[in-house]
């Protein structure tokens, strides 16, 4: 059975230990080792995050950290939006087997005209983006643009009127017979089929 890390991280707005982050971890848990972390300015109890380069510095200390303990053969880092943004950066300075983003954040502020999609279009690790239909931040039409420009394999598991938590409303869930433990089950049955295709370096 080989050893595979999962390095999950979070968003900008809530830490590790939020219910979310914990439920996701659980759900993960299925397909790998999972490690959480913290950025620094969320461990000192500060609201606004660091600069990049600082975020990057912390996520790759994790990285090596979680790497130490658990002597994986495969590495995944996934995160939840500023998390998964960070992870991309990390993925141009550590070599790492797949990206997956919930809730990529494309649009700074959900600005349409300021896009996160420098760093994407520098990747070269294949990258799974899942994605909410009502999430402002990342509108599909702009993230296909990106995606068709891409150099690395991506792939996207789009969530029928999901927000940027990838939460479905309820009107909408009770209307269609599903549960959001549905929804879920589905996002990481996608994520695991991700993963199961890529080879391990």
């Amino acid at each position: 059975m080989s050893r595979r890390l999962i390095l999950f991280a979070p968003g900008a707005g809530a830490p590790s230990s939020h219910p979310w982050m914990q439920n996701w971890k659980r759900r993960l848990s299925e397909i790998g080792e999972v490690e959480t972390f913290d950025y620094d300015y969320m461990r000192a109890g500060r609201k606004r995050p660091d600069p990049l380069q600082q975020l990057i510095a912390a996520h790759r200390k994790a990285l090596e950290a979680a790497r130490e303990k658990h002597q994986p053969d495969s590495t995944f880092l996934i995160g939840k939006s500023m998390g998964g943004r960070i992870g991309c950066h990390v993925s141009l300075e550590e070599k790492v087997d797949g990206l997956v983003c919930l809730g990529y954040p494309l649009c700074a502020m959900g600005n349409r005209t300021k896009l996160r999609d420098e760093v994407l279009r520098g990747l070269t690790t294949p990258i799974l983006f899942v994605q909410g239909t009502r999430d402002a931040l990342c509108p599909l039409d702009l993230l296909e643009r990106v995606r068709a420009e891409m150099k690395a394999g991506n792939f996207l598991h789009v969530v029928e009127g999901g927000d940027h938590s990838l939460r479905v409303p309820k009107r909408q869930l009770q209307t269609t017979g599903e549960t959001q433990e549905g929804v879920d089950q589905r996002i990481l049955k996608s994520i695991a089929d991700f993963v199961a295709t890529l080879p391990s370096t």
